[in-house]
């Protein structure tokens, strides 16, 4: 039976509000360790999600990329000023394969996951995935060889 994604997504959300400033958002992510900060509407419902990618030389910053400018924290800009809007997302049941397809096809780091209900629940990171693979390389340990990509 295939893996499904409630068992290796992380549970704990930290999220924040469109409304949130950049530079406290990016102190959020930092005091959790954390790479995605799901953005939810008034309703808890999904309606955006920042990286520590939009932090780092952000689109909306116009001037050439030194080191001095590694990360822009305007305190005037809010989280739905950079924000994704279209996120990606999978749900509880689906599998790690199509989480997996998922990541790589749009270079991603992280999908937020929703239950049946389409509530917001958890994300699963690229470091769960590999979670996932470290878990399913021990059990096949000694059963058999995981090919080499070419």
């Amino acid at each position: 039976m295939p893996t499904k994604v409630s068992e290796y997504m992380t549970q704990k959300l930290i999220t924040a509000s469109p409304g949130m400033g950049i530079r406290e958002a990016f102190f959020l992510m930092r005091e959790h360790t954390i790479r995605h900060l799901p953005i939810v509407g008034k309703e808890g419902e999904l309606v955006g999600l920042v990286s520590d990618r939009e932090l780092r030389r952000p689109s909306w910053v116009d001037e050439a990329p030194d080191l001095a400018h590694h990360y822009e924290l305007d305190d005037q800009l809010e989280v739905k000023d950079i924000m994704v809007h279209n996120v990606f997302f999978v749900h509880t049941y689906d599998t790690l394969s199509k989480a997996v397809k998922l990541v790589l096809e749009h270079r991603i780091g992280a999908v937020p996951v929703k239950d049946k209900t389409d509530t917001l629940v958890g994300m699963l990171s690229a470091v769960d995935l590999l979670r996932a693979l470290d878990d399913m390389i021990e059990v096949n340990k000694g059963i058999g060889k995981i090919k080499k990509a070419s």
